[in-house]
């Protein structure tokens, strides 16, 4: 794979659309204001993606 950063839906709906494109979405939560206060730097691509260089898993939340 060629892409650089971890992609990020803005809301479930979106990730929902992407996800369903590469087969059975798994839709996670992450922490993204505690990740920034962290110091982790996003940024906002021109079709409204946010990237990020990683995800550590401490910022991770997962469907109960």
């Amino acid at each position: 794979m060629r892409r650089r950063h971890v992609h990020l839906s803005g809301d479930i709906e979106t990730a929902r659309k992407v996800g369903i494109r590469h087969g059975r979405p798994a839709i996670l939560t992450v922490e993204t204001g505690t990740m920034h206060a962290a110091g982790n730097v996003f940024l906002l691509s021109e079709n409204g993606v946010w990237l990020t260089d990683r995800v550590p898993v401490a910022y991770l939340r997962f469907p109960e």
